[in-house]
């Protein structure tokens, strides 16, 4: 039986679908083209939706409608990357469309057991680990159920969410 996707993952969440990030750069070839318009000095107007909308938001929509709580927590190295200077510039985005943003400056986060890789928990269920090479680039995922570390990476994101601090408050560094 071959293991679910993130999109069957996040259709077949009830209550939860969290998401830990702690890395400081990602190297996704989809954002390039966005990324180079944020150097060249292109900032989202947060009045035209139609500008900015994509299709990440609709799933997120979708989900938050069923009832699924969505919540982010990214602890983060400050000075902030380039990188993720541009993800705070559009995060705008992520929180118009029901997801919920924290931040945590990676020194207030030195005392968290926190696990090597990024993840996403499902209804404190199941956990899909994002691995990256060194340059930020997607690698594999692993899907796991095991009791333990669902329960870990559950303890994980509740300490950084507790330390986080809000988007609409985050002043990036």
């Amino acid at each position: 039986m071959a293991a679910p996707t993130f999109d069957e993952l996040l259709s077949g969440a009830a209550e939860s679908a969290v998401h830990l990030e702690m890395r400081d750069v990602y190297t996704v070839e989809s954002e390039n083209e966005r990324i180079a318009a944020w150097r060249a000095g292109h900032r989202y107007d947060p009045t035209d939706r139609g500008s900015w909308w994509r299709p990440w938001l609709d799933r997120v929509v979708e989900a938050v409608s069923r009832g699924v709580e969505m919540r982010r927590a990214r602890v983060v190295s400050e000075p902030l990357s380039e990188y993720l200077r541009y993800c705070h510039s559009k995060a705008f985005t992520n929180v118009a469309a029901g997801e919920q943003l924290r931040w945590l400056p990676r020194r207030s986060a030195s005392d968290l057991a926190l696990p090597g890789n990024d993840f996403w928990l499902f209804d404190e269920q199941t956990v899909l680990f994002n691995h990256f090479d060194g340059e930020g680039r997607p690698t594999s995922l692993e899907i796991t159920t095991d009791p333990r570390t669902v329960e870990m990476c559950q303890r994980a994101f509740e300490a950084v969410w507790e330390r986080g601090i809000d988007h609409e408050k985050y002043e990036p560094r």
